[in-house]
């Protein structure tokens, strides 16, 4: 018996081994079987995918551009000649100051010894009425009926004649006041100046003469 049950016990063994592997294999059959169906299934969902292609947008045509205008005629610009002759360069030269005026102080003039005879202007000769009467009224001035008084200066000289005569004043008519001297210097006659010496010297005369119409 003891036998018999080892020989059992072996036997029940190798089964359990036996149907062990038919179990791996039968699982192995099925999980690998799965798998394949499941792979199958999604490589089929893969490739039946719709896959639209993406039609791009059409955009609208840009609008047309507008002509660009001409750009002004501009004309060159002048030729500027670089080559300056520069401008020359004058040197002023300073003059050193001027050194200071010493004033001199001249001394006083001598003080001029009083005159021996006191000095004396010419004196008329005569009357000096006399030296321009109606006689000598110019014709056209008289006949004009025109009047006057000229004023009159003579120069006398050292012998008593007239040397100059000059009018101060006139009577309003030239032909009155150049009878006035033309008659004076003819007719006048003077005593001479005199110096502090009492020696004849040069001196003058001044008088008037007036012209009036005679009546008849």
């Amino acid at each position: 018996m003891a036998y018999a049950d080892q020989e059992m016990s072996g036997n029940r063994i190798a089964s359990f081994v036996v149907v062990a592997l038919l179990h791996v294999l039968v699982g192995y059959a099925l999980v690998t079987g799965l798998a394949y169906e499941a792979v199958q299934q999604v490589v089929k969902k893969v490739t039946t995918v719709d896959i639209k292609k993406e039609e791009p947008k059409k955009e609208p045509p840009p609008p047309p551009k507008k002509a660009a205008a001409p750009p002004p005629i501009v004309a060159p610009p002048p030729k500027i000649n670089v080559n300056v002759t520069p401008p020359p360069v004058q040197t002023v030269v300073t003059p050193p100051p001027a050194a200071p005026v010493v004033p001199i102080i001249a001394p006083p003039a001598p003080v001029p010894a009083a005159p021996r005879v006191q000095p004396k202007q010419p004196s008329p000769k005569g009357n000096p009425a006399n030296w321009a009467t109606t006689n000598d009224y110019p014709t056209r001035a008289l006949r004009e009926e025109r009047e006057g008084t000229t004023g009159f200066r003579v120069t006398v000289g050292p012998d008593g004649r007239v040397t100059g005569c000059s009018v101060t004043s006139s009577s309003g008519s030239p032909d009155l006041d150049d009878a006035t001297c033309a008659n004076v210097t003819r007719r006048a006659r003077f005593n001479p100046a005199t110096d502090g010496e009492g020696q004849p010297t040069s001196g003058s005369y001044s008088n008037r003469v007036r012209w009036v119409i005679p009546k008849d």
